[in-house]
């Protein structure tokens, strides 16, 4: 595995996304937005009335789900087409954020999905964001971020988020969803949500995107001396 790889985890709403996407741009990187992965599966399952208790049809679901990312050049952004239909604002609802976590959970479909995941890497170099990018999917990655934040915060930026696009949203249900999230994901017993061994954790709840932006780039020209 080349040097060129930045791995991005934690939990929903610490900002991991947008932090991936100003490293990238700062690089001029590729991204891999492991989570789009997983709500889109959420999003194959509902659509395909596959319950989520039915744990080898999402595997073979998740083998052979038809997924593609386009660069949306009006926003710069990575979007997700799915069976020939652009979901990116449909992927970005808190359903299909709890459909997530629970096809995550399903060992057979992290599997699944490992090798396609993985498959993103060219270059001149990715930034992967997810949950377990630094300790199942880019174990030997030569920069692991690992970034926080309270609940509470967590549960603001994610309504402020949905309000921007114009998603309805309701804080408290919100603030519910992440803590429910959160436990799930610690708790399971197939790539738990944990800092990888040697990740730099960003605690982001008092601190503005351009803060955490600057630490988190210090810290790869530390662990990158070439891109300094």
């Amino acid at each position: 595995m080349t040097n060129k790889l930045i791995t991005i985890d934690g939990p929903s709403g610490s900002g991991k996304g947008t932090i991936t996407q100003m490293v990238a741009d700062k690089l001029g990187w590729h991204i891999l937005d492991s989570g789009a992965l997983y709500r889109v599966l959420g999003i194959a399952a509902q659509r395909h009335d596959i319950p989520v208790d039915q744990q080898d049809q999402i595997t073979q679901l998740a083998r052979n789900m038809d997924i593609q990312f386009i660069l949306n050049t009006q926003n710069g952004e990575v979007e997700p087409i799915f069976e020939g239909e652009n979901v990116a604002r449909e992927i970005r609802t808190d359903e299909a954020g709890q459909a997530a976590s629970q096809v995550a959970a399903i060992p057979s479909v992290r599997e699944a999905l490992l090798a396609r995941q993985r498959d993103f890497y060219r270059e001149p170099g990715l930034v992967a964001d997810g949950r377990d990018m630094g300790t199942i999917v880019f174990p030997d990655a030569p920069v692991k971020i690992f970034l926080t934040a309270s609940a509470e915060c967590r549960a603001e930026r994610r309504y402020n988020q949905l309000k921007s696009k114009g998603v309805s949203a309701n804080m408290r249900a919100l603030l519910d969803s992440i803590k429910s999230r959160d436990e799930r994901d610690r708790t399971r017993s197939v790539a738990p949500l944990v800092p990888a061994e040697g990740a730099f954790v960003v605690d982001s709840s008092e601190l503005t995107i351009q803060e955490v932006l600057s630490q988190v780039l210090e810290f790869a020209a530390e662990k990158l001396p070439e891109l300094r």
